[in-house]
C-alpha cells in the first residue's frame, strides 16, 4: 500500500511559480513510477508529467514542456512538480499517482496504468 499526499498548490498570477509536492508512506516508494495529472472543471484528467522509480527518465504532456519539471527525492519519499510561467489554462486540480516499475513506458500516460492516487490540490491561476 502506498500513500500520496499533495501540497503546494494556491492561487498565483499569470506568469508565476509553483511547487507541488507529494508526500508518500510506505518503505516501497522507490519500486513505483511516479506521475502527475491534472483536471480542469467539465475536463477529462490529463496526463501532466512522469518520472520513473530510479529517476533517471522523465515525460511531459506538450503543454508544459520547457515550463514543468517533475522530480523526485526516494530518502524523503516525495515527489515534487516545479511550475514555472504558469497559464491560466493550468488552472485544474492537480493529482499525483503511482504505478508499480513493471509498468511499461507505453502506458505511463494512461490513468489506468496508476494504481495509486493522492487526494488533489488546486492550482488556480488568474489575476
Amino acid at each position: 500500500q502506498v500513500q500520496l499526499v499533495e501540497s503546494g498548490g494556491g492561487l498565483v498570477q499569470p506568469g508565476g511559480s509553483l511547487r507541488l509536492s507529494c508526500a508518500a508512506s510506505g518503505r516501497t516508494f522507490s519500486t513505483y513510477h511516479m506521475g502527475w495529472f491534472r483536471q480542469a472543471p467539465g475536463k477529462e484528467r490529463e496526463f501532466v508529467a512522469v518520472i520513473n522509480w530510479s529517476g533517471t527518465r522523465r515525460d511531459y504532456a506538450d503543454p508544459v514542456k520547457g515550463r514543468f519539471t517533475i522530480s523526485r527525492d526516494n530518502a524523503k519519499i516525495t515527489v515534487y512538480l516545479q511550475m514555472n510561467s504558469l497559464k491560466p489554462e493550468d488552472t485544474a486540480v492537480y493529482s499525483c499517482a503511482a504505478a508499480f516499475r513493471g509498468v511499461d513506458g507505453s502506458r505511463w500516460l494512461s490513468p489506468g496504468s496508476y494504481d495509486y492516487w493522492g487526494q488533489g490540490t488546486q492550482v488556480t491561476v488568474s489575476s
